[in-house]
């Protein structure tokens, strides 16, 4: 067959690429059967009787509800009669017939201009899903009205059986998004010409009938160029957005190569097209058995291809699939790519809700990074993360000496740093990580249980409603309970109720490469990067393309629903390894990505070969799921070159099956390989256009990139100003311990939660007053009133709510003797709290402190005194008496970490100070009240044994032995508590063996 040369050829490769904000939209148009008309007459006679008769039932037959006139008191001293229900119910009644009436005016009208979706009456959801069902079995009935409105015939057949609303949403119209669809709709007299073609084309029986049938036969690639419907389309039918009619008359029959059109997306070198009776173009032959531009072998192609068609198989037409087939369109079946001149492109799944609690103010960020607050899943990666380095230092900074580094305390962030911890802590939705993590590893270990493999997913949506959706590469079959289909046999679908009841399960984490790209409405996509058939592209300013970029990396660096997983950088201009140093690696190019990339290819091809696996997913299952198959994930900001370029498609044309995915940017379009092509906007926006994708996209711009890096890089302990060897922090509060500071306000929180001072709030209001003052005493350097907001209400609540109990804050806590309120706002507008206002947890630093690095230091009597008055303070552990369900925030400190090693230190301290005048039964009792509230410091333990030694009692010392090795149990005692037992008693195995 003749290469492209014709001017439309041209063209559509050149100069006038295919828009790239546009969503295909299909027409569909089928015949009108006596079925349609009495639907039709049915639902004229009903909206007659519901627009029509009942105000005119209700003005016969009781008149009109409200009085003539305006009331007087009187009327609220009148007895309430029958009347008086039955006029309240008429205004009722009155009022949703007038919100009936408006959903019936917006659905004709939307339905009748044939462009843009119909707007949404406010709190009309179920009175506008019946007003469009009528409307459209009142419009069906007329060929123009059904071209105008694409896909309306089929939402009175989109709710079936236990299927939720968002999900019949993504049903009810073609293609991925109803609103997208819509909105990318062309005017509606082009509509209607398109749909009385395909109308004429199916009362002809078919095509091949007639003398108008073409055929296309799939150009081989030239270049980075790859044939395309949409370009097909664009040019041999003008519009790239009929892609859709090629896609219908084509799909599921058997092609020369013996496969079959199943996406729109995956077409492949060779395949035959046969086109719409208004194609036009030098590239198309006629009719099957008069091609002489093309060889013998093509013209039998062609011939055995139309005899597959419908109207060789006695079909309708475009209606083969039968009326209760084409009911419903679900989105297109994915599978992965068969070779790397081939790609294919992921569709995305049914939009559902993100079910990220937001507080209902999260439209103004209040000055707080928006791109953290609209990024929950983000933002709750990287605060579990940032919490477990900053403890991770705290440990490693008290195990460096004996008596720990006294008086660390976390630097406290300022700047760009602080906001960004802020909109961290505003943002995050720890909740929905969890949720989402027990669900992927639920799935996983009910189908090891039924000896299942795990389906391949290309993508997942969490919705508002906390309802999860993983979209399937290919049907799988029944998936296990709770689960259930979705959409289509590609959608499974967990309810979060049913999420809900999942616990903890002891199984590989199956779907690690799942990452978030962004939003639509309340629907949040996370793409699986590694499962991709080929390469994904991103387009777009470099600075635009940096910023998603940075998102990605964050989030598949510390995301809570993988377990292992390696991330190499390549053409970052910022250094990530801080947020993981265990997994993000930076590489300098694309020669050293070559060289790791293909001989890891190899290596994972042989380990598969070797196990017996098909893919990774298999080997997740298996009895190494905890070692092997971690993805792989590669993303590269650098814009490769052409040659760079090929060989990336050769790496990623096995990769989606051995767990490596790639994320490419590239300054243009057509990067071969590409499976899926998308493009970010200077507005934010994340479009896939031949998906229909249209995303509010997740970035994470440079300066909040440095802010979080800043965050990683402090609470490092090997960096930070604190690290081995430099000064002990001050903490960030200081009391006046002396008898003249005496607070006005005293909060006892390390224990059960007292306050004194002040008269207890009334019972309604308590446990809010008393968690918010918590909440400040444990921020001396200031709370956020966003920050505040959420921790109190993590589910959201209104500015005035918040701002009111603000006021009975103040209020409550009063102000000085100067009037100075006691609750007041720093220069940055966030909350702090007076100095007469303090904590015994305040208190107790300031003692450590002042016996360490103050006064203590040179008083040897002062030491010891301030070090027994901070350790009197410890009643058990911080707020133990808090209730259940509230404080969630303090999953998110530290402080409980904090506290035991305060509290160890100080015994360790005062243990010391005891036995420079060898006083050992009085260290022994300083350690062993520090035990109280820090068992399971091995400090403490050591300088026991040590200091029950100093009492020469063997006796005692071998039943300390022996409490030790029982609290120890199956893990058995640590080396360094083996090794000084060894030293200090060493027959204290045979004490073990006799009592074992």
């Amino acid at each position: 067959m003749p290469r492209r040369r014709t001017s439309s050829s041209s063209s559509s490769t050149g100069s006038s690429p295919a828009p790239r904000n546009r969503t295909p939209q299909p027409v569909r148009v089928r015949r009108r059967s006596f079925g349609d008309f009495v639907k039709a007459f049915l639902a004229f006679v009903v909206l007659l009787v519901l627009v029509v008769g009942v105000p005119l039932a209700l003005a016969t037959q009781i008149g009109w509800p409200l009085p003539d006139g305006m009331p007087g008191l009187d009327w609220l001293q009148r007895e309430i009669t029958v009347n008086t229900f039955l006029h309240i119910l008429t205004v009722i009644v009155w009022f949703a017939w007038a919100q009936f009436t408006a959903c019936v005016l917006v659905e004709v009208k939307a339905a009748l201009s044939g462009v843009g979706v119909p707007g949404r009456v406010p709190g009309a959801g179920p009175s506008q899903l019946l007003a469009r069902q009528l409307v459209a079995a009142l419009l069906l009935v007329g060929a123009t009205a059904a071209s105008l409105t694409p896909g309306l015939s089929q939402l009175g057949q989109s709710l079936e059986g236990n299927q939720k609303p968002s999900v019949a949403a993504a049903q009810q119209t073609p293609g991925i998004f109803a609103q997208q669809q819509e909105r990318a709709a062309g005017a509606a007299s082009a509509l209607a010409e398109q749909a009385g073609q395909a109308a004429a084309r199916a009362d002809g029986g078919g095509s091949a009938a007639h003398g108008d049938t073409k055929y296309y036969r799939i150009q081989p690639p030239e270049g980075r160029h790859h044939d395309s419907l949409w370009e097909i389309a664009d040019r041999h039918l003008g519009d790239g957005r009929r892609y859709k009619e090629i896609f219908e008359l084509n799909k599921d029959r058997v092609q020369p190569d013996g496969s079959k059109l199943s996406e729109a997306s995956l077409i492949r070198p060779g395949w035959i097209m046969e086109m719409p009776g208004d194609a036009r173009g030098g590239e198309l032959v006629e009719m099957p058995d008069e091609a002489p531009n093309v060889s013998e072998q093509v013209q039998q192609q062609i011939s055995d291809y139309a005899r597959t068609g419908d109207h060789a198989q006695g079909g309708g037409g475009s209606g083969a699939q039968g009326s209760g087939g084409d009911a419903q369109v679900s989105l297109p079946e994915q599978r992965p790519a068969p070779g790397p001149e081939t790609p294919a492109t992921p569709a995305a799944p049914a939009p559902g809700h993100d079910h990220a609690a937001t507080p209902a103010e999260a439209g103004h960020s209040f000055g707080l990074p928006e791109a953290l607050l609209t990024a929950p899943l983000l933002a709750a990666g990287l605060l579990g993360a940032l919490g477990r380095r900053r403890r991770q230092a705290l440990w490693q900074s008290a195990l460096g000496s004996v008596g720990g580094r006294r008086g660390m305390e976390p630097s406290t962030p300022t700047g760009d740093a602080q906001d960004v911890q802020d909109a961290l802590l505003v943002g995050a939705d720890p909740e929905g990580v969890r949720l989402l993590d027990r669900s992927l590893r639920g799935l996983a270990a009910a189908l090891a249980a039924e000896s299942r493999p795990l389906p391949v997913v290309y993508a997942a949506w969490l919705g508002g409603n906390g309802d999860l959706h993983l979209q399937l590469a290919q049907p799988a079959g029944k998936p296990p309970a709770p689960w259930q289909v979705g959409q289509d046999q590609t959608f499974w679908l967990l309810a979060r109720a049913d999420a809900e009841r999942y616990e903890d399960v002891d199984t590989a984490a199956p779907y690690p490469g799942l990452v978030s790209l962004g939003t639509m409405d309340d629907s949040r996509l996370l793409l699986n990067l590694e499962a991709v058939p080929g390469l994904v592209s991103l387009s777009g300013t470099e600075a635009d393309r940096a910023a998603v970029f940075a998102s990605v990396a964050a989030e598949l660096a510390t995301n809570g629903w993988s377990d292992r997983m390696t991330i190499t950088l390549v053409g970052f201009g910022s250094d990530l390894t801080p947020l993981a140093p265990n997994r993000i690696r930076h590489l300098d190019g694309f020669e050293d990505l070559f060289e790791t990339m293909s001989a890891e290819t190899r290596q994972r091809r042989g380990a598969l070969g070797a196990a017996g696996h098909d893919s990774v997913l298999t080997g997740r299952t298996g009895p190494a799921q905890h070692t092997r198959w971690a993805p792989h994930l590669v993303l590269l900001a650098a814009q490769p070159s052409d040659e760079d370029a090929l060989r990336l498609a050769e790496l990623a044309a096995d990769a989606s099956r051995l767990g490596i995915g790639y994320l490419v940017g590239t300054e243009g379009t057509d990067l071969p390989g590409a499976a899926w092509e998308m493009e970010i906007t200077g507005e934010g926006k994340l479009l896939a256009p031949l998906l229909g994708l249209e995303l509010e996209a997740q970035t994470l711009p440079a300066a909040q990139q440095r802010a979080v890096v800043e965050l990683f890089s402090d609470a490092d302990p090997e960096r930070g100003p604190g690290g081995p060897g430099g000064p002990a922090n001050t903490p960030p509060f200081l009391v006046d311990i002396s008898e003249q500071g005496r607070p006005a306000v005293y909060a006892r929180l390390v224990g059960s939660y007292e306050i004194i001072g002040l008269d207890a709030p009334d019972g309604e209001r308590s446990a809010l007053l008393h968690e918010a003052l918590a909440l400040l005493l444990l921020h001396r350097e200031g709370v956020h009133p966003r920050v505040l907001s959420s921790a109190l209400w993590p589910r959201g609540v209104t500015a005035d709510v918040r701002d009111a109990l603000l006021e009975r804050l103040r209020a409550w806590l009063g102000t000085d003797p100067d009037g100075t309120p006691r609750l007041g706002t720093d220069a940055t507008g966030r909350l702090t709290l007076a100095k007469s206002v303090v904590s015994d947890l305040d208190v107790l630093r300031s003692l450590y402190y002042e016996a360490t690095q103050g006064r203590g230091v040179g008083s040897r009597q002062v030491r010891g005194r301030l070090l027994t008055d901070a350790l009197v303070l410890v009643r058990g552990p911080l707020l133990a008496d808090r209730p259940v369900g509230r404080y969630r925030w303090l999953t998110h400190e530290i402080v409980d970490a904090q506290l035991p090693l305060l509290v160890a230190d100080t015994g360790l301290a005062l243990c010391e100070f005891h036995l420079e005048k060898n006083r050992a039964e009085k260290a022994i009792e300083a350690l062993n009240a520090a035990l109280r509230t820090a068992p399971s410091d091995e400090r403490l333990w050591h300088e026991l044994l040590r200091a029950t030694h100093a009492l020469d009692d063997a006796e005692r010392l071998r039943a300390l032995a022996a409490d030790l090795v029982g609290r120890s149990g199956a893990r058995g005692l640590p080396p360094r508590t083996e090794a000084l037992l060894d030293e200090l008693l060493p027959t204290w195995r045979e004490g073990v063996a006799a009592a074992g």
